[in-house]
């Protein structure tokens, strides 16, 4: 019996020690992905995360959005890298899978640009 119990307690620790080197969180804290907008898309939410994350090694996802900029349908993802300021910004075309951006946003311009969106989330009500 306890030949079972001592073989459990292994598994489960190398589970929790092989999952700290997973790779890049693949999650994000805030997700705001509108279904009439989801349908339009080609790529998956999933691709498109996975495409973004390879573009920023070591990141962790923050947050992810589906939006249409200029006509086009963009998913947008805010990609916190180590101790450095602000995030990496990081957008996917969801027709075609393609990164369309990847800039660094300051600490600063990250902040205005929430105001910005809760302005104009709060605006839709």
């Amino acid at each position: 019996m306890k030949k079972h119990g001592f073989s459990g307690a292994l598994a489960l620790g190398f589970i929790l020690s092989t999952s700290a080197f997973a790779g890049p969180q693949a999650t994000a804290s805030k997700s705001d992905i509108p279904a009439e907008l989801a349908k339009e898309a080609k790529v998956t939410l999933e691709e498109a995360r996975k495409t973004a994350l390879a573009a920023v090694p070591g990141g962790t996802l923050q947050s992810e959005e589906l939006e249409r900029e200029k006509g086009k349908l963009i998913y947008s993802f805010d990609i916190k890298v180590g101790k450095k300021p602000g995030i990496q910004e990081v957008g996917v075309d969801a027709v075609s899978g393609k990164i369309v951006e990847n800039k660094h946003e300051s600490a600063k311009a990250e902040k205005a640009e929430a105001k910005a969106d809760a302005k104009k989330a709060k605006s839709k009500r």
